[in-house]
């Protein structure tokens, strides 16, 4: 029997994400199977703040904000994964490792951030996530990273 992958579009991120503009960086996440595995999407555009700055003339998506994108894809898959969607969801980073980048990620680019779970599990307050940022099937960022999961005394 195969399970079918769920998705999630804005309105559903933002009932697992706290975040909001300037700081939520993930459109939509697709290809959601639990809690195991899901692809988000970044369309990278040059009305975001960190352009201005980042560098001017030359706008390059900063590389933490790229490795973020990943996290909140991981965030979003579980909150679909494990049923909390509407918890008031808030997980914190404790560790990123093998943290690299490869290509820069300009405005224009679609940004798809393939994310699994390398450890935890339902009812677990500690994740482990292996994380790949690519951009027409090229990588830009890889990482793996640490996360607690707080669901604000609920």
């Amino acid at each position: 029997m195969t399970q079918e992958l769920k998705s999630a579009d804005i309105q559903m991120i933002q009932r697992i994400l706290p975040h909001r503009y300037p700081f939520l960086l993930v459109d939509k996440v697709m290809d959601i199977d639990g809690y195991s595995s899901a692809r988000g999407i970044k369309n990278v555009t040059m009305n975001e703040p960190h352009f201005q700055g980042h560098f001017p003339g030359t706008p390059i998506m900063p590389g933490v904000t790229i490795v973020e994108a990943m996290a909140q894809t991981a965030g979003v898959m579980l909150g679909i994964g494990m049923d909390m969607v509407d918890t008031d969801l808030l997980i914190y980073f404790m560790n990123i490792d093998k943290c690299k980048f490869r290509r820069k990620v300009v405005p224009g680019d679609v940004l798809e951030m393939h994310v699994t779970t390398v450890r935890g599990k339902p009812g677990g307050k500690i994740f482990k996530f292996a994380g790949k940022a690519v951009v027409e099937g090229e990588v830009a960022a890889e990482a793996e990273f640490t996360a607690m999961i707080d669901t604000q005394g609920a």
